[in-house]
């Protein structure tokens, strides 16, 4: 009898043990981690399949303008993602290869197509782009901001070669991924999926 009774009282104290030891366990973690002394990102690692921008960069405080010399009221609490194609003079054939690679990876995103745009941004004084390659491209959104800007916005994340690859930007404007020219496009719809199921954006 009293063997039962002591297995029932330690059934008891395991039960009632199991939350406080749970939330010595949560302040323990969150003391370290807002102290400094733990990065869970680093010992977890993210989900993610692009490159994180550390921190992320603001696009639409840049001065946009639709075409040279029109300037352009950006809305940002529009319920789009953007895939940002930065292009700083003429667009080659690499440019134009991107932009077909974006125009699919738009496509094959299926149902969430809706609440992605894409952007192409431009310095201003660009060449004037192929009226070709803007027919091919009908829902592609051209934008252009000053030299400064430009630089600003996309220093110290170039590629190999200075090579400028493409980006994700957050319904607020928030420039926040990064994926090099020859990414695999999984990579960047798996990514895009992610955040637009686990966001009211």
């Amino acid at each position: 009898m009293n063997t039962k009774t002591n297995n029932n009282r330690l059934v008891l104290l395991l039960i009632g043990g199991i939350p406080v030891v749970m939330i010595l366990a949560a302040t323990w973690l969150w003391y370290y981690v807002a102290s400094g002394k733990l990065d869970l990102v680093d010992v977890l690692g993210t989900a993610n399949r692009g490159t994180l921008l550390d921190p992320p960069r603001q696009v639409a405080e840049l001065p946009l303008r639709a075409q040279q010399g029109e300037a352009m009221i950006v809305d940002v609490q529009q319920p789009n993602w953007t895939i940002l194609v930065p292009v700083a003079g003429a667009c080659d054939e690499k440019c134009a290869q991107v932009l077909y690679y974006t125009r699919q990876i738009h496509t094959a995103m299926g149902k969430y197509g809706p609440r992605i745009q894409r952007v192409m941004l431009r310095q201003e004084g660009a060449p004037e782009l192929d009226e070709t390659l803007l027919r091919e491209h009908p829902k592609l959104k051209v934008l252009y901001t000053s030299a400064a800007g430009f630089a600003g916005l996309f220093a110290d994340i170039a590629g190999p070669g200075g090579q400028l690859g493409y980006y994700v930007v957050d319904p607020a404007g928030w420039m926040m991924m990064a994926y090099d020219r020859d990414a695999d496009g999984k990579d960047i719809m798996a990514d895009l999926k992610f955040l637009l199921k686990n966001s009211d954006g």
